[in-house]
C-alpha cells in the first residue's frame, strides 16, 4: 500500500478502508498514525497504563467494526477521538473513582503514579494528576481535553455534544477545584 502518512491523506485512506482488497493494510496505517495520540488522550483521563491499553484496543475494535458506516463528515482522526472519548466515558461509568479517600491508609494516588513504570513525571505532575482524577467524570474529561490536548471549545463541543457555554463553565470550575486541591495537599 502506498498511502503516505500525512494529514492530507484522509480521502485516499478512507477510499482504501472501503476497498476489501486494501482494507487491512489501510486500517494498519490508520492505527499506526493515531495510536500514540489516542493513547495519551485516554491515559491522561484514566491514568492507568493497563486500562488505557484496554480502552485503546476497544477504540480500534469499534472503529474496525464501524468503518463502513463512517460518512466522512469529519476527519478520520476526529472520528477516532470521538470513539476513544466514548469508550473512556463507558469505562469510567463502570469503574469506581481511581482515587483513594483522604482518610484511607492505602497508598495515595501520587505514590501509585510515581511507582508506575510508565510514569516519568515529577511530584508536581503526580499531584496534578491526582487532583484531576478527583474531578467528576465530565469535568475530568473537559479539563483533560482543554488543558492537555489543547483542544478548542468548539472541537470539544463537537466531540462531547455539549454547548460551548457549559464547557467553559465546567472547565473553569475544574480549574478552581484543581487549584484548591493542590494548595491544600502540596
Amino acid at each position: 500500500m502506498t498511502i503516505e502518512a500525512s494529514k492530507d491523506n484522509d480521502k485516499e485512506l478512507l477510499k482504501a478502508l472501503q476497498d476489501p482488497a486494501l482494507q487491512n493494510a489501510a486500517f494498519t496505517l490508520l492505527v499506526k498514525q493515531n495510536s500514540k495520540q489516542l493513547y495519551w488522550q485516554i491515559r491522561r483521563i484514566v491514568l492507568s497504563h493497563d486500562d488505557t491499553d484496554d480502552i485503546l484496543q476497544n477504540t480500534f475494535i469499534k472503529a474496525w467494526n464501524n468503518i463502513n458506516n463512517f460518512r466522512g463528515d469529519s476527519q478520520l482522526s476526529t472520528w477516532l477521538h470521538r470513539i476513544a472519548i466514548n469508550e473512556t466515558l463507558t469505562f469510567l461509568s463502570h469503574k469506581p473513582p481511581a482515587y483513594v479517600p483522604l482518610d484511607s491508609e492505602e497508598v495515595s494516588m501520587v505514590e501509585q503514579l510515581e511507582s508506575d513504570k510508565y510514569f516519568n513525571g515529577s511530584h508536581a505532575d503526580a499531584l496534578l494528576q491526582e487532583a484531576v482524577s478527583r474531578l467528576p467524570h465530565k469535568q475530568h474529561i473537559i479539563f483533560c481535553l482543554k488543558y492537555f490536548e489543547e483542544m478548542k471549545y468548539e472541537e470539544i463541543s463537537e466531540l462531547l455534544g455539549t454547548s460551548i457555554g457549559a464547557l467553559k463553565a465546567s472547565y473553569h470550575i475544574a480549574v478552581k477545584k484543581i487549584g484548591d486541591y493542590i494548595k491544600k495537599n502540596d
